[in-house]
């Protein structure tokens, strides 16, 4: 199933209510669940490959933290943190203003125009960081048991 973005967010305790949350496709909800978006998100950093290494190694802790608990949405969280931890580093790593596409007028329903890559070895590097530790997530077996246990109670229909 999709991930939910017409949940109220604001008012919403993912951790009472597992059965509210969706896994959706990548990173989607990751600024938006709580509270394991506050008990993240202070950790996540990716500047350069040593805040890269202490942040991923954080974020990881937390997710088998989450794991011991059989919770299984932060530990969902955790993982895409993780992964925006790789995605976000890759962007910078090719652009260094983070904006991979030109800014165009919607008004004149111009296609996209990616900008050339101006490859960032340190922000390259951190990516590298991050994705080992969000490899080493979402392959986790007890996050896959957990991720098909909450799928079949919650997203199945």
């Amino acid at each position: 199933m999709p991930f939910d973005y017409s949940l109220d967010f604001q008012n919403i305790n993912f951790r009472q209510h597992p059965e509210l949350y969706r896994v959706g496709k990548g990173e989607q909800g990751v600024l938006l669940v709580e509270p394991y978006k506050s008990e993240i998100l202070p950790y996540w950093r990716f500047k350069n490959p040593d805040i890269a290494r202490e942040s991923s190694e954080k974020i990881y802790e937390i997710f088998l933290a989450y794991l011991e608990q059989d919770d299984f949405v932060g530990a969902d969280m955790a993982r895409k943190f993780l992964q925006m931890g790789y995605t976000r580093s890759r962007r910078y790593a090719n652009h260094k203003s983070g904006r991979k596409y030109k800014k165009t007028s919607p008004e004149m329903g111009e296609k996209k125009e990616i900008l050339p890559n101006e490859v960032d070895p340190i922000k390259a590097e951190s990516a590298a960081i991050f994705k080992v530790k969000w490899i080493q997530a979402k392959t986790n077996d007890k996050y896959l048991q957990l991720l098909g246990k909450h799928k079949q109670m919650y997203e199945v229909k």
